[in-house]
């Protein structure tokens, strides 16, 4: 693209753009004739992809800004009039929710004046909501779409905007790839009206405390042992972080109704989309949770947790020895599997055919632990899009097992079938009740994690992140998925390479034998997995959200003499790998 076509795409984003601080952003960059910037602007537009919208905040046709929100809308709007399920009343609804990061609830209120401007009823909340509210709430409404405007844990320059189908799921095939096609479409051409004729015509309303009662109540519903928490729900001290984000009027709310003492991290406690305190309010990082571990060991707390901005990730600490010890998202998806599983079986609430979704970066070992408990185990691609389409298919066809729990291995839970995406808020009730539970029962979470491992044999992940960042980014990023299929590793960490699933083909590559089978239990997606032959798992995805790939590797090994001998093991192991994938990322970015 040539120095004047970028130049006219820029004035042309500045004749379309109607907030006064993303043009002038534009008309001082032309001005200045600064083109690196220009061109990294304006080069390509900000991809709708299957999910919506993410990048970073500013003026031009490749940043997150009004008018580009804009456009995705009037396309959503306009693939949702043809193919969006009508109401009850035969009209068409949208739910939007937004987090508390920059211009979220700007985003958010320009969203629903163009779907109000095409006839779209659109609920908007009235501050800041967790993302798995908003998909509650689309069931609730019997909503043909919903919106939430968010960048989950990004670091603050970015924002997003994430579109969900009725049923209140992420949108997947095929209305992924039809918005896709539609928001192509729409070029300048986008409807809006102002919010006074948008209400006075009942076109937007606003949603208060009454949709914040109903998503707590379900979530108060979630216990297992409700006689526990009722009795000594006391006994437990829990600090928590919102991270500056969605979850604390939440998080606090419910904890308190079940006579849980949560304190929560005062400097953080309020939204606020520079998160100030933190470098990245990701729950994964140990550095976000620093501010929490501090104040859990001022209080002597019995448990520590994090929420992302939009509350839908949830991390946590618990006390080991005379410190904490972090929990990671593979862990304490395994202890919330054991307990869930196992208490229902208890109680007498398990049901016939109990069912437990994992994607297929997530550790084995909660396979493991649910078959145990007698629940059937289904994997799916990574993102909870593909767990909330299993849950529809329980439903809805015929001889299916009954949906109990699903995770991945990011931090992501799910309990129960009300929410359609990942929610943090329940699954930190369920988190504290689990820790209550093992503490009655005289041992600590670290304990009972490590009787699992005991009994399954000793787990561990590694998650190595590469990003590539800018249009070069972006060749390097499919020329090493390219090289891994064109000349795949025989060895990854001095392990030989067993079989190869290339899930956007569909195949499964035995290398031993050198045949090639069909596999179609998965949708077809960039993923690539290789399978050594002392059971570690490597696997290969590029990012849906951010310009990086991301390799993860599962290894494990029996506990035969101790715990610290397997755990020693496999680290050793997850070492070898590590170099390894490093080794492969390096001569791409070298060649």
């Amino acid at each position: 693209m040539t120095e004047e076509e970028i130049r006219a795409k820029a004035r042309r984003y500045v004749e379309l753009e109607q907030d006064e601080l993303f043009r002038e952003q534009v008309r001082t960059l032309l001005d200045a004739g600064d083109q690196d910037e220009l061109l990294d602007r304006f080069y390509t537009d900000l991809e709708f992809g299957t999910g919506g919208l993410r990048g970073v905040i500013g003026g031009g046709f490749n940043r997150m800004n009004p008018f580009v929100v804009q456009r995705a809308s009037q396309g959503l709007a306009q693939y949702a009039a043809r193919h969006g399920e009508k109401a009850p009343d035969g009209s068409l609804r949208a739910v939007i929710a937004h987090d508390s990061r920059r211009y979220s609830e700007t985003f958010a209120l320009e969203s629903a004046l163009v779907l109000a401007a095409n006839g779209i009823q659109t609920y908007l909340f009235s501050g800041p909501r967790p993302t798995p509210q908003l998909s509650f709430t689309v069931r609730q409404l019997n909503a043909t779409i919903g919106i939430v405007i968010t960048a989950s844990h990004n670091p603050p320059e970015y924002n997003g905007y994430k579109v969900y189908w009725s049923g209140g799921a992420q949108i997947i095939a095929p209305h992924d790839k039809g918005i896709i096609d539609e928001v192509g479409t729409v070029g300048d051409r986008v409807r809006r009206i102002s919010r006074q004729e948008a209400l006075e015509h009942k076109l937007l309303v606003y949603l208060d405390e009454t949709a914040d009662d109903d998503y707590v109540a379900m979530i108060e519903r979630k216990p297992v042992r409700r006689e526990l928490l009722k009795t000594h729900g006391s006994d437990v001290r829990v600090v928590y972080t919102p991270l500056h984000g969605t979850g604390a009027r939440f998080v606090e709310r419910v904890l308190r109704d079940v006579g849980v003492e949560v304190i929560t991290v005062p400097e953080q406690r309020e939204p606020d989309g520079d998160f100030p305190t933190v470098e990245f309010p990701n729950p994964e990082e140990a550095s976000a949770l620093r501010m929490a571990l501090d104040l859990g060991r001022r209080e002597r707390a019995d448990l520590v947790m994090a929420t992302d901005p939009d509350a839908d990730r949830l991390g946590i600490a618990v006390p080991d020895g005379e410190d904490f010890r972090l929990i990671t998202g593979n862990q304490l998806g395994v202890l919330l599997v054991d307990y869930l599983f196992s208490s229902l079986k208890q109680t007498g609430r398990l049901p016939r055919r109990p069912a437990f979704v994992k994607t297929i970066v997530t550790t084995e070992l909660q396979r493991l632990v649910a078959e145990h408990y007698g629940a059937e185990v289904f994997d799916t691609l990574t993102g909870f899009k593909h767990i909330a389409e299993l849950i529809r298919r329980f439903e809805t066809e015929p001889d299916q097992p009954t949906f109990v729990m699903g995770d991945e291995e990011s931090y992501g839970y799910l309990i129960g079938a009300e929410v359609r995406d990942k929610d943090a808020i329940s699954a930190a009730l369920l988190t504290t009740e689990m820790a209550l539970y093992h503490v009655q029962q005289g041992k600590s979470v670290v304990q009972r994690l490590q009787e699992i491992y005991q009994q399954f044999g000793y787990y561990e992940e590694v998650t190595i992140s590469r990003s590539f960042p800018g249009q070069a980014g972006a060749a390097t990023m499919q020329a090493l998925m390219q090289q891994l299929r064109d000349a795949p590793p025989r060895m990854v960490g001095e392990i030989e390479v067993l079989r190869i699933r290339d899930v956007q083909q569909s195949t499964v590559f035995d290398l031993q034998s050198g045949t090639k089978r069909a596999m179609t239990d998965l949708p077809r997606s960039n993923v690539l997995q290789f399978f050594l032959t002392d059971g570690t798992i490597v696997s290969a995805r590029p990012s849906g959200t951010e310009p990086k790939i991301k390799f993860y590797a599962s290894a494990s090994a029996p506990v035969q003499e101790t715990l610290e001998d397997a755990r020693q093991a496999v680290k050793q192991k997850l070492a070898r790998i590590e170099q390894s994938i490093n080794n492969m990322i390096e001569s791409v970015g070298n060649g």
